[in-house]
């Protein structure tokens, strides 16, 4: 069973920036692509990156030059640095795996 749990969300002023986390509990993870998904409240689901076992990374444009995705396999971990934070960035992010979901963090980003 993959297990996800994402930490590091919180309150942040517009243009202050946050560091995702992404701890994930499968053998060869490092096999594995992943991602971060985001629902603003009262809306659906939002691809915001993904990074795969080459290390190749991809942006969703409203987050591009902005979010940066990476990994450690070593540690199982993969997180999403955040700069340059707008309110229309306020959601909850996830992380996935296929069908595997962590609980979310939620990242709000107001004055």
């Amino acid at each position: 069973e993959v297990r996800l749990v994402e930490s590091g969300g919180g309150l942040v002023q517009p243009g202050g920036s946050l560091r995702l986390s992404c701890e994930a509990s499968l053998n060869r993870f490092e096999n594995y692509a992943m991602s971060w998904i985001r629902q603003a409240p009262g809306k659906g689901l939002e691809w915001v990156s993904s990074i795969d076992r080459r290390l190749t990374k991809d942006y969703a444009d409203a987050v591009k030059g902005r979010f940066t995705i990476s990994r450690d396999n070593a540690k199982k971990m993969v997180y999403l640095e955040m700069t340059n934070l707008k309110p229309e960035d306020t959601a909850m992010y996830y992380c996935n795996l296929g069908k595997a979901w962590g609980q979310g963090t939620q990242v709000t980003v107001s004055p």
